[in-house]
């Protein structure tokens, strides 16, 4: 499978944030997308997780599974937000994400007790989410990319909020993820260690 972008642009309120992005992913690549605050990093990820419209171009599919046609409908989206309930119990936070998203064609999610374990954090699944650390709760984010297959991740951010052996831990599961030909994408101010990988540098608003 490939992801291809081509000629993508696309606007926040009546400005062209960004304009003529293309590039394309083949199973187990990566691309990192840095720039300064406000260069349109997020909206990009945004765009190709099927979150906002482009204002042109397209993502396609090519040599994906029978049926899909946009690669939203094969990602997981990591975004600031860790998209976890408070009030419920982190189990049912991520029993929620595994029946809601269901595995896309070609792999099998994780149970929830081992990926509460690939996290470090696999004594904690009966606590609220709420009552969690924000370094916890982002590693029970990055759960839910384990709970539910989807070979396409889409992370902004990722490590926000994590310590040094956390960060280890994150490049460990983006990188056995790339290693069973999954792509990832992923916006970032810190090295997350995963070798070869495309760069992608956004510059803000076009004139």
């Amino acid at each position: 499978m490939r992801l291809l972008v081509e000629g993508l642009s696309a606007r926040r309120g009546e400005d062209l944030i960004f304009n003529d992005i293309s590039f394309a992913l083949a199973a187990g690549e990566a691309l990192i997308v840095t720039g300064p605050n406000g260069s349109g990093k997020s909206t990009l990820l945004r765009v190709l997780a099927g979150l906002l419209a482009a204002e042109s171009g397209g993502l396609f599919l090519e040599d994906g599974p029978p049926g899909f046609k946009h690669p939203h409908e094969l990602s997981h989206y990591l975004g600031h937000r860790n998209a976890m309930k408070r009030e419920l119990t982190v189990e049912e936070n991520l029993s929620f994400w595994q029946r809601f998203l269901g595995d896309a064609p070609g792999g099998t999610g994780t149970d929830l007790a081992a990926a509460a374990e690939a996290v470090g954090l696999a004594d904690i699944t009966h606590l609220p989410f709420g009552y969690l650390s924000a370094g916890q709760q982002r590693r029970m984010a990055m759960a839910k990319l384990l709970v539910a297959h989807r070979p396409i991740w889409i992370l902004d951010e990722p490590t926000a909020a994590l310590d040094a052996g956390a960060d280890r831990l994150f490049s460990g599961l983006v990188a056995a993820h790339l290693g069973r030909g999954g792509i990832v994408i992923t916006a970032t101010h810190q090295p997350l260690g995963i070798g070869q990988t495309q760069a992608l540098q956004m510059r803000g608003f076009v004139h």
